[in-house]
């Protein structure tokens, strides 16, 4: 790789991360390519291991990312990024329009639940439930409080699956339309009751539970099963379970490459 390209490549960097978002590593990139992410730069400190990636992980891309990809040195790498990825990728990628987001979030023939974190603590647990929306093809995640659920830490947890799924975070006073199923430990068993598609489907913090006004607005309470003295699950993990007990999609879409 010649030493101009690589020398534009970081000006276009510079120049591109004030409005974007990091996408870190190369299965990041990959599922934002897929899911039509606008990908401004894309730079690697060894592009034969990423293209071998890409061949092994991703065959329906390698052609692209062949030819987005730029090849920096591994001191550039790290210049560029505060932490560099096991894979030797980074990108930046233009967030997803939060217009488009709210009107699929609040759209009238909205098929699948949104998942809506109640003041989430843990960025890792935001990326890991965005992970899990995507592949079980809900509507969207929404979190309410004061983290950004599109944090670098987030983007990185989520392995760029940000772009699969509409992620916006909102007042709780502005939650998206349907009935609202909030986890609670005094709720009736999950399994006695039936997840509407259009639903959302609330989780508090391990911490602190539902918020009151939440709870509040809460059509009905529901409660995963526990062994008594145990305490509560992971975030993530009660969201998988609640969205397994919901079903998933009326038709699974074809198996995509990994």
């Amino acid at each position: 790789m010649g030493d101009d390209e690589a020398v534009t490549a970081v000006r276009r960097w510079h120049e591109a991360a004030a409005g974007t978002v990091l996408l870190d590593g190369f299965h990041a990139l990959k599922h934002a390519l897929r899911f039509g992410a606008e990908v401004r730069i894309a730079v690697t400190s060894d592009k034969a291991a990423a293209l071998a990636l890409a061949d092994d992980l991703a065959g329906d891309l390698t052609a692209v990312i062949e030819e987005r990809l730029v090849e920096v040195s591994a001191k550039t790498l790290r210049d560029l990024v505060p932490r560099v990825h096991p894979t030797g990728v980074a990108a930046l990628a233009v967030r997803r329009d939060r217009r488009g987001n709210l009107e699929e979030l609040a759209g009238p023939s909205r098929s699948a639940p949104v998942v809506v974190l109640d003041n989430p603590r843990n960025l890792g647990n935001v990326g890991a439930v965005v992970r899990l929306a995507a592949g079980f093809g809900v509507a969207g995640v929404v979190t309410t409080g004061d983290i950004d659920p599109w944090h670098p830490n987030a983007v990185r947890s989520g392995a760029g699956l940000h772009f699969a799924t509409a992620v916006e975070r909102l007042a709780s006073d502005d939650l998206p339309p349907g009935p609202l199923y909030a986890l609670d430990a005094e709720g009736e068993d999950i399994r006695s009751v039936t997840i509407p598609d259009d639903a959302l489907l609330a989780f508090g913090s391990e911490r602190h539970g539902i918020s009151p006004e939440v709870r509040k607005r809460a059509t009905r309470l529901v409660a995963l099963p526990m062994r008594p003295q145990v305490s509560s699950y992971n975030l993530a993990t009660s969201v998988a379970m609640a969205l397994f007990h919901w079903g998933g999609p009326a038709q699974a879409p074809p198996a995509q490459p990994r």
